[in-house]
């Protein structure tokens, strides 16, 4: 007989305990640096299944212009091993504040020309707040938080390394109710 489960309000089997209140598991929980382009219907379907509702995704493009001036391309880096740790902390957290079946963060490496895809952020979840509010919370924590570096290469010859934004990651309330 379907039962809500203590700390939700799915009607689950007697028993049943659901995926989105385990730990970051690396089968669920999908982490890649790469130099090679992204795909963002990969990255979909890492989290698709049949239990999810909803699949949020961001998709962050290397644009044109700043500050008036033109971009030629962004070059990254990153120190894998961090900001892999790193980023299952963030997970943990993103679960902590939401029903999650999957997560997704995808990042570039190397040189990015505009209109190219720089990362990419995907969850899953039953419904569709859980997902929305999830993607906004794990590209901000990744910007704030990921040991992962960017120049900006103008046309005029220039270049300049940018900081990591200072985002305030407290904005971000749980829908859980726990």
């Amino acid at each position: 007989m379907a039962q809500p489960h203590s700390c939700c309000t799915h009607q689950l089997p007697e028993g049943y305990v659901p995926r989105h209140h385990k730990i970051v598991d690396p089968a669920y929980d999908h982490f890649l640096i790469s130099p090679e382009p992204l795909s963002l219907d990969r990255a979909c379907a890492l989290v698709r299944e049949d239990d999810a509702g909803a699949i949020s995704t961001f998709e962050g493009t290397t644009r044109g212009t700043f500050n008036g001036a033109r971009v030629i391309r962004l070059e990254y880096e990153a120190y894998d091993a961090m900001a892999r740790k790193e980023w299952y902390t963030i997970v943990s957290e993103a679960r902590s504040k939401y029903h999650l079946l999957g997560t997704v963060m995808h990042h570039r490496v190397g040189e990015v020309a505009v209109g190219q895809t720089s990362v990419i952020i995907a969850a899953a979840s039953a419904h569709r707040a859980d997902a929305i509010n999830a993607v906004h919370f794990l590209i901000d924590s990744l910007k704030a938080r990921l040991p992962i570096w960017k120049k900006e290469l103008l046309d005029d010859g220039s270049g300049a390394w940018k900081q990591n934004e200072a985002i305030d990651l407290s904005v971000h309330q749980p829908t859980l109710d726990h």
